[in-house]
């Protein structure tokens, strides 16, 4: 146990100049007091850990120091084979270094691992674009990507509903979203959100840009994701649920809006039901999904929703009055 972390603590440190005995700790999840400690034994064993002392200290490696400890366990090495994405890398224009970095692992790896590649891609494959639609790669992603990777301002046309705007961009990041490629830049001073495929023209002149880093991606776009889908979200229904119906809320309308509103919704009738304030899209997004749950929801406002859905029901009833066909003769 303390031999692998003495090993993760010299991998740490020659990925940075310096870190703080907070930083090693977190990263190690120790004590500083361990951290200390297993300094001591590295630079005991020969590992030229050096501590500056101070408010502002750290430990570093001196002299260059770089460890030959390259072992990875299977486990390691199939997640390593599972974090690219092949048809992302191939969009980006990043195949062929990709496919030599692999290459070069593979020829690192113990004789016993060498089937990790294979062994990862016949257990888990990702396909990204959803269904009922054809991928398209935007043509400009790859001069898009390569920005992001060289921290290069680049100055780029983009369609905005019926016009097409210049904006000087700070490329940080590209997110795929169900097959769709997302830039996430700064301009102007502040963070923003481009479709890649509305691009009609982007121009790098290769001057560099400071990247912020408290920058995070991940936590950038799924703010700006869950901001997205509760603009959306324009309108508001009243309606009765069943407990069937509370029960499939979520799986026909937005999630996250179907959960905030049965939390807020009062107590059940004595049959049951309960009453909630549903946020929806449009009204005739909210009769296209509350339709799906049938007799288990009943709408009580807007009026012309409800008289939407009786109209309904009472065609349903004229449709499904009579006997049908009847079993086929044949």
């Amino acid at each position: 146990m303390r031999a692998a972390r003495l090993i993760k603590m010299v991998l740490l440190l020659q990925t940075r100049p310096s870190m703080t005995g907070a930083e090693l700790a977190r990263e190690l999840e120790v004590s500083e007091r361990t951290v200390s400690r297993d300094a001591l034994a590295l630079s005991e064993a020969g590992v030229p850990v050096y501590a500056d002392r101070g408010r502002a200290g750290g430990y570093r490696l001196v002299g260059g120091y770089r460890t030959r400890l390259t072992g990875l366990a299977r486990s390691e090495a199939e997640a390593l084979f599972l974090s690219g994405l092949p048809q992302a890398l191939r969009d980006m224009g990043l195949e062929d270094a990709a496919s030599a970095a692999r290459l070069k692992v593979s020829a690192a790896l113990l004789p016993s691992l060498r089937n990790a590649p294979e062994s990862a891609a016949g257990r888990f494959h990702l396909d990204a674009p959803g269904w009922y639609q054809e991928p398209e790669t935007p043509a400009l992603l790859p001069v898009i990507a390569e920005a992001v990777w060289e921290d290069c301002r680049v100055r780029a046309s983009y369609r905005r509903r019926d016009t097409e705007v210049e904006r000087e961009l700070e490329p940080y990041g590209l997110v795929l979203k169900a097959g769709v490629w997302y830039l996430c830049a700064r301009a102007e001073g502040s963070f923003r959100v481009y479709r890649i495929d509305r691009f009609t023209s982007v121009s790098a002149d290769g001057e560099p840009f400071e990247r912020d880093p408290e920058f995070d991606l991940p936590a950038f776009w799924e703010e700006r994701a869950a901001q997205f889908a509760r603009s959306l979200l324009r309108a508001e229904v009243v309606v009765r649920l069943t407990a069937e119906g509370a029960r499939r809320l979520a799986h026909v309308t937005d999630r996250a809006a179907a959960e905030e509103a049965l939390a807020a919704a009062g107590p059940r009738d004595g049959a049951g039901h309960v009453t909630c304030t549903l946020p929806v899209e449009s009204l005739d997004v909210a009769y296209a999904q509350l339709l799906v749950l049938g007799p288990e929801v009943e709408v009580l406002a807007p009026a012309e929703l409800r008289e939407r859905f009786a109209r309904t029901a009472a065609r349903m009833g004229e449709v499904y009055a009579g006997p049908g066909l009847g079993p086929d003769p044949a």
